[in-house]
């Protein structure tokens, strides 16, 4: 077990979620977020061949610079997830090594990674520019909307599973039907089951391209009877999805709803307790709003309780600024 280091443990905090009142993490927060989304407007401005021709030399700096800093992050997140609170990166070279094949340490190896790749080995630049794009993924490890829906995926992964199953199934099915239909009438275009399933996965997301059409009278049948399975089949992850996103965000409120009212229970919010539930707060992407409409519903539920002092028999206010002295 490593002994505790106090600039690690700084530079953990630093490089993880500002918590309340850390100016220092809160700035380098932004100052990350910054840098990715001028990156993805590099991206964008580099496909403009106008633009990119007269500035390659300055979007070549831009980049180098990038990759500079992200390596800095990058290797400064390996040497400081030791201290990571729960313990589970604690050993020095298994939880390093455990670290660096997680999702997130993934994503900020591919940000940097193309760059020294290409000084070694010669790599179309199109390549390159899209290896590039997995940079933008460096941004849900500060938003907590996009963190709850890759929790949806994971804990949703059987149901998802199952809805793309059946999707594969309707297309196989799909697309062998409309070759049986129209292969001797479209031999050029329903010549074989693989060909045909462009027209089926078209067909059963109801987009429609129209550049593959049925002309028999069998053909057109089937084709509607695939349009109104489609719009079914296609809003089965969806809905699995949107009632996921749901009931998980309703667990959010639920469980912060928990948390004011364990913190109430001694009718004071003391400043260590309100600094917990301003970061809870952040970490489970509720607004302001919401919070502040929580605490006012949990304190109206405490009031009507008429929680009374056994000494001086006076109610107890569920909420105040004052810090408690217990």
């Amino acid at each position: 077990m490593p002994m505790r280091n106090a600039s690690r443990q700084r530079v953990y905090e630093i490089l993880s979620l500002a918590r309340p009142g850390d100016r220092v993490s809160r700035w380098a927060d932004i100052v990350i977020i910054g840098l990715i989304a001028a990156n993805v407007v590099a991206l964008i401005l580099e496909s403009v061949n106008s633009l990119y021709v007269p500035y390659v030399r300055y979007f070549a700096w831009f980049e180098a610079v990038s990759v500079a800093l992200f390596t800095v992050e990058y290797v400064s997140r390996i040497w400081s997830v030791t201290e990571h609170p729960d313990g589970r990166y604690r050993d020095p070279v298994r939880g390093r090594l455990r670290y660096l094949v997680t999702p997130m340490a993934l994503v900020d190896l591919a940000a940097i990674l193309p760059f020294y790749l290409s000084m070694f080995i010669p790599i179309d630049l199109r390549f390159l520019r899209a290896l590039r794009l997995m940079r933008v993924f460096k941004l849900t490890r500060y938003s907590a909307s996009m963190n709850m829906l890759l929790t949806v995926f994971r804990e949703e992964a059987r149901a998802f599973g199952a809805a793309f199953f059946i999707l594969v199934v309707m297309l196989v099915l799909t697309s062998s039907g409309i070759y049986l239909f129209e292969r001797q009438a479209q031999p050029e275009t329903f010549g074989s089951i693989p060909a045909a399933m462009w027209w089926a996965v078209a067909t059963l997301t109801t987009v429609g391209y129209g550049d593959m059409i049925p002309i028999t009278t069998g053909g057109k049948i089937f084709g509607i009877g695939v349009m109104i399975i489609g719009i079914g089949m296609v809003a089965l992850p969806a809905g699995i999805l949107a009632s996921a996103f749901s009931d998980h965000y309703r667990q959010r409120r639920a469980d912060y709803h928990d948390l004011v009212d364990a913190v109430l229970k001694d009718g004071v919010i003391t400043t260590e307790e309100k600094t917990v539930l301003e970061q809870t707060r952040r970490e489970l992407g509720l607004t302001d709003e919401e919070a502040e409409k929580m605490l006012a519903r949990v304190t109206r539920g405490s009031l009507s309780h008429k929680v009374v002092c056994p000494h001086c028999e006076k109610l107890f206010y569920p909420v105040t600024d004052r810090v408690s002295n217990e």
